[in-house]
């Protein structure tokens, strides 16, 4: 460890854009973390819409786009929220909206996690121009440099091009095990939402065909329209 921390002293300029790497790859992986595990999380998801799909068969849909207005950082709610303030606009204005919706919180949702694999290619090549750079130097060494001090100087350049390459895969290593993880976490949020848009949009249709609670329980039971636009 001592030998590898003085190689980045004494090889700074091979070693500091590799470093640099690292030092980028760790705030994205830090703050997707918080963002895909903690901010954009849901695990109350089924709970929260069996409550929405109670209220709006209810036709109390104002009281469940309050209840959205309480968690609009998480994109399942915001999905919700998007069809509720639509509800009473015709179907395809509703479905032009959970796709706006959709596609602002993907954005949102695989920010920056393309980047740490980048920042791993990228480090892997800066290790392997270091590992180019000890090389030549070895080859120097054998080529001008008297007996006495070729083995040293053989010795120094081999330190270098190994130490290169072991710092390059240092960070890309790990670079790419959170992009895959990352990766999925996202798509599984992704996923998500579509489920949430296709959700909402069934539970409005089915409230467009809800039978109308103020008429007696001895009637028979009779379709009213909901949406304008459309005809029961």
């Amino acid at each position: 460890m001592g030998n590898f921390i003085d190689f980045i002293h004494q090889h700074f300029l091979h070693a500091a854009p590799i470093v640099g790497c690292g030092a980028f790859a760790l705030v994205i992986i830090l703050e997707r973390m918080h963002a895909l595990l903690v901010d954009y999380s849901f695990p109350y998801a089924e709970a929260f819409f069996e409550k929405i799909r109670y209220m709006v068969m209810a036709d109390r849909v104002k009281e469940a786009l309050a209840l959205c207005e309480q968690l609009t950082s998480k994109p399942f709610v915001r999905v919700i929220r998007e069809g509720l303030i639509r509800a009473h606009h015709p179907e395809n204005i509703i479905e032009h909206g959970l796709e706006i919706v959709v596609g602002e919180m993907n954005e949102k949702i695989q920010a920056r996690i393309q980047y740490l694999a980048m920042l791993a290619n990228v480090a892997t090549l800066f290790g392997l121009l270091g590992t180019i750079v000890g090389l030549i130097q070895s080859f120097d060494a054998i080529g001008s440099a008297n007996a006495q001090e070729r083995a040293a100087l053989l010795a120094a350049g081999i330190s270098t091009a190994m130490n290169a390459t072991m710092l390059g895969l240092a960070v890309a290593i790990p670079c790419l095990i959170f992009h895959t993880f990352l990766s999925s976490r996202a798509n599984a949020l992704t996923s998500e939402m579509d489920r949430a848009a296709v959700r909402i949009l069934d539970l409005l249709q089915q409230r467009y065909y809800a039978v109308d609670p103020r008429q007696d329980q001895d009637d028979e039971p009779e379709l009213r329209p909901i949406w304008p636009g459309k005809r029961g």
